[in-house]
């Protein structure tokens, strides 16, 4: 197979990080070619330099698109030359129809009015390539993830695509939708399209890959056919030393019940009725839509309860609001980071401690010494990769992120913490510190309720789970009665 896109030397310096170092690489023609790496390896900053978001440090090296060297790449030049990026956050109008999303930008008919006739007919075309049926008139806003990926991918189809790029595709999609995903992978393999594929499911990465390449620091590591490695490998590879992807065990004793929900009904759920204990780890297992989220927002007061009751430690509470909820020393990490989790614009100093102003205060006055002092604590107590405090919180990996959204919810003083897909969008080393973390709280008397749409982080990390169906428990399990099957049995509904 030619080389098709080929990276030599690449290096990319922010204000005290360097983000890429002396980066080359080489994608084949019509092949599907996985990167990994830590979250800060790197892999995000190379994506925006190939698709001319950013760009290189001046006068470092070069890339070339099917034998041409680029000089100066910009997103037009970039579209120009075939690349097309799906990001994780989709770039779609919700407030638009899936056709006038696919065409967005595009001219597709007269001088004066849109030939929607013909937008109809060439999106039909592509949704019919790929086996697909979605309605092109209804608004993106109403199409579930899966869809609105779906719709990404046909929007770059409308133009000449010779690479794509898809960063951590299957990360908010449903199994039905993952299946989907990799059909039309294989079948734009077959067009020779070349597809980048960024993600940390190893899984996945052994289903799909021809090749897998490592980044680890900012620096690139090695190239390798998926048949010559294993996740052990790949894994030493990514963290520069041996790690297993094994749970930390704990030795710690559940005490008592320190919340009781009652027959709870709102937010799409129905009936919910369960005891958490001192001490312990309940799992939430359930399908995209069983109503674990819906759950977790009504328990932290970001969504109302109808009816139904909810104690904690031995009294009738009713949570009307977030703040309420962190007063009665109940924390929530939410499955969105980005919008819901931690304030992008904002440095990391002010994220940790904003959910604490008044522990943090003299009076009516913060105190910018006790703000720097529990914000260097976290920093180091969590490892946060970060250059300052006062780095804008946007600019950090995901796995770094989700470390500040964590050091803002202990910070509370919490003693009852949701964590909503804690790990989503991590790497393996920073998976294991978060289970770390997670075993430390445990450790001194903190609850956790964790919900996880992977089997083996559920399994793996609860001491009891939970099974949720449209909005109600099906299920129960002990630690000694965990099985994958019976555990998407009674997710599914059977």
């Amino acid at each position: 197979m030619k080389t098709i896109l080929k990276l030599t030397d690449i290096s990319k310096t922010y204000p005290g990080v360097k983000a890429l170092q002396d980066i080359s690489m080489e994608f084949k023609e019509g092949e599907i070619h996985s990167v990994m790496g830590e979250n800060g390896a790197g892999k995000s900053t190379m994506i925006k330099i190939i698709s001319g978001a950013i760009q290189p440090d001046p006068g470092e090296g070069t890339i070339e698109i099917d034998g041409e060297v680029i000089r100066h790449m910009t997103p037009a030049l970039a579209r120009d030359k075939g690349i097309s990026v799906i990001y994780q956050e989709f770039t779609l109008v919700p407030t638009m129809s899936v056709v006038e999303n696919i065409f967005l930008g595009q001219k597709v008919g007269g001088k004066m009015m849109p030939d929607f006739k013909e937008m109809h007919r060439r999106a039909k075309e592509i949704f019919d390539e790929f086996g697909v049926d979605i309605d092109l008139d209804v608004m993106v806003s109403e199409l579930t993830p899966g869809k609105q990926q779906l719709v990404e991918i046909a929007k770059a189809l409308t133009k000449k695509v010779k690479i794509m790029i898809m960063d951590e595709p299957s990360a908010s999609i449903s199994v039905a939708d993952v299946k989907t995903l990799f059909s039309i992978i294989h079948k734009l393999k077959e067009k020779k399209v070349t597809i980048i594929y960024i993600s940390h499911r190893m899984e996945e990465v052994f289903e799909l890959s021809d090749r897998v390449s490592i980044l680890r620091d900012g620096k690139y590591i090695g190239t390798k056919d998926i048949g010559e490695v294993d996740r052990k490998h790949l894994i030493t590879m990514m963290v520069g030393r041996e790690l297993t992807e094994s749970y930390p065990s704990r030795n710690t004793v559940i005490g008592d019940t320190v919340m009781e929900v009652k027959d709870l009904c709102g937010n799409g759920d129905f009936d919910i009725s369960f005891q958490l204990k001192k001490g312990e780890v309940l799992g939430l297992a359930g399908l995209i839509g069983a109503g674990r989220t819906e759950l977790a927002k009504v328990i932290y007061g970001a969504a109302k309860m109808t009816s139904g009751e909810i104690w904690v430690k031995g009294k009738k509470v009713h949570i009307g609001s977030p703040k309420h909820a962190i007063a009665l020393g109940i924390g929530y990490i939410p499955e969105d980071r980005k919008n819901e989790g931690c304030f992008l614009n904002f440095p990391v100093d002010w994220n940790i401690s904003i959910s604490n102003l008044p522990g943090l205060s003299k009076g009516v006055v913060m105190s910018k010494k006790k703000i720097e002092s529990v914000s260097e604590e976290y920093i180091e107590k969590l490892s946060i990769k970060t250059p300052s405090i006062t780095q804008y919180v946007k600019n950090l990996s995901g796995g770094n992120q989700q470390k500040v959204v964590v050091a803002k919810t202990l910070v509370a003083n919490t003693d009852i913490i949701i964590f909503d897909e804690p790990t989503r969008g991590i790497d393996v080393g920073a998976k294991q510190e978060i289970y770390q973390l997670m075993n430390e709280l445990i450790s001194q008397g903190v609850s956790i309720i964790m919900i996880s749409s992977e089997m083996e982080e559920l399994m793996g990390m609860s001491d009891r789970i939970l099974v949720m169906n449209e909005g109600r428990i099906t299920g129960e399990l002990q630690k000694n009665e965990f099985d994958q099957t019976r555990i998407l049995e009674m997710a599914s509904g059977i």
